[in-house]
């Protein structure tokens, strides 16, 4: 409906005219100079006239005098506003003012007989009118929070309203972003360069999952949304970038759950000259500057768990483990055995191919179980078709996952240059997929054909990352515009 039909936003039209109709300016283009609240606070009682802006939250009238709490980003203070302080249009004003109004105060600051230090205010500016109530959070003299804005759908759809009112998510996004700058410091103080690389791909790859499809007008032809940034990094590995990496979105046209999103931030990093036990460390280096960021750690608390993050991570072999864990030496057994188990287990009727097979069978059996930071290592090839086969046997792949409390964090390998047999996987992918039909990308094969050195490769999920240092419960709490459903 429109937001005339709304009985409160009506009534607050109906104060923005009263306002123009007295010639005040709802929405001024120039903001007076201001200091922040946290400024005002630390300044204390003081006679000189100080000014400050923000966002009424609280307004409680006692005949001619109205206190008022207003926030800014730094915090909130308490306003007096006596209508002996105000000339006439001020008083008139605070008279159509509502929760929400951005408003602009100066005056002497004072302690209040309760010792709540206080603006007398002697100048009153409307900066912004909301026309559109809020809801009231309110906070006793506890501390408890009462009537709290905790649907999530609401607070997903309308994060406005989450940052203005939930302390704990908006410290959550300001952790998130010092994570990122402190991931981007740690590499950029090795000799790491940060590069970009497309978004619209004529050939996605990197990864094993379904892209989004677009169309390109000018070309005539379909292009994809990246799934990953791996094999544009890579050619500059080949090209003589030896330390790389990226920050950016990749998107996947799969499932929405707790722990997926179907755009989410990743960072990949590759570096020539060293293999997947370079990256175990990498991965360490990273958790223990993104907690410092965070101001956490070393021990924290996440889904429930206490969580120690100080490394070495745990070592974990994939084989071994499945056996020791299912009772069974599963990576023997053929595909038809593995899915009458997995059947049976209530993983799925329909799953036929090995590798998926053994991949969700891990998941079933060993991930539930690995709640401090673990490095699940050495997977069987069929499972890493971009990573190198171990020495000793090549059944098996120089890759490693990371895990916190049952979360995978990352994804890493001794990465794959040999040309001949790279090729000969990615035909294999090509002709099973249902968008490249038996393309590959052949500029990413001319690149390990000149000759790629040895090198290792990390993917991590930032948003999962951001999840474990904030103790947040679902993905969709630390992007700040989740995927939803329209609104009809």
């Amino acid at each position: 409906m429109a937001i005339e039909e709304n009985e409160f936003i009506h009534n607050r039209l109906e104060k923005l005219a009263g306002i123009r109709e007295m010639g005040v300016a709802p929405y001024p283009p120039h903001t007076p100079e201001r200091l922040p609240v946290e400024a005002l606070r630390a300044t204390g009682e003081t006679e000189e006239v100080l000014c400050t802006s923000g966002r009424i939250m609280a307004n409680r009238k006692h005949g001619k005098t109205v206190f008022c709490d207003i926030t800014d980003p730094t915090g909130r203070i308490q306003l007096f506003i006596n209508k002996k302080n105000l000339d006439e249009a001020g008083w008139e004003l605070l008279g159509k003012l509502d929760l929400g109004d951005i408003i602009w105060v100066s005056g002497a600051l004072f302690v209040t007989r309760t010792d709540e230090l206080s603006v007398r205010v002697g100048t009153l500016v409307l900066l912004a009118k909301a026309v559109r109530p809020m809801p009231v959070v309110k906070t006793d003299a506890d501390g408890e929070v009462h009537d709290a804005v905790s649907d999530p759908d609401f607070i997903y759809r309308h994060r406005c309203i989450d940052l203005m009112l939930n302390w704990n998510s908006k410290n959550r996004f300001i952790a998130r972003s010092r994570i990122v700058s402190a991931i981007r410091s740690y590499l950029d103080s090795d000799d790491f360069l940060e590069v970009e690389t497309p978004v619209l791909q004529q050939i996605y790859g990197g990864a094993a999952a379904d892209p989004f499809v677009t169309h390109y007008n000018s070309m005539d032809e379909d292009c994809y949304l990246r799934i990953a940034t791996e094999l544009y990094l890579k050619r500059l590995v080949a090209g003589g970038i030896h330390r790389v990496y990226e920050i950016g979105k990749d998107f996947r046209n799969e499932g929405v759950d707790r722990t997926h999103s179907p755009e989410f931030t990743q960072l990949e990093l590759y570096e020539a000259w060293t293999d997947y036990n370079g990256m175990m460390t990498r991965f360490e280096d990273i958790v223990q500057a993104a907690a410092r960021a965070a101001g956490v750690g070393p021990v924290i608390q996440f889904a429930g768990h206490e969580i120690d993050l100080t490394p070495p991570f745990k070592r974990v072999p994939f084989v071994p483990t499945l056996h020791e864990k299912s009772g069974e030496d599963l990576f023997d057994w053929d595909a038809e055995r593995l899915s009458a188990l997995a059947a049976a287990l209530g993983l799925g009727d329909d799953i036929k191919d090995r590798p998926t097979l053994l991949d969700k069978l891990f998941d079933h059996y060993v991930t539930p179980g690995l709640i401090q930071p673990s490095f699940v290592v050495d997977y069987p090839v069929e499972l890493s078709p971009l990573a190198k086969q171990k020495a000793d046997d090549p059944r098996i792949s120089e890759r490693f996952e990371a895990f916190i409390a049952g979360l995978e964090l990352a994804n890493a390998f001794s990465e794959q240059n040999d040309p001949v047999y790279q090729r000969e996987v990615l035909e294999q992918q090509a002709a099973q997929s249902m968008h490249r039909s038996g393309v590959v990308d052949e500029e990413f094969l001319y690149a390990l054909e000149v000759g790629m050195p040895p090198s290792g490769g990390l993917g991590i999920g930032v948003d999962r990352l951001v999840m474990v240092l904030t103790d947040a419960v679902s993905i969709r709490d630390t992007i700040l515009f989740p995927h939803l459903r329209r609104e009809q």
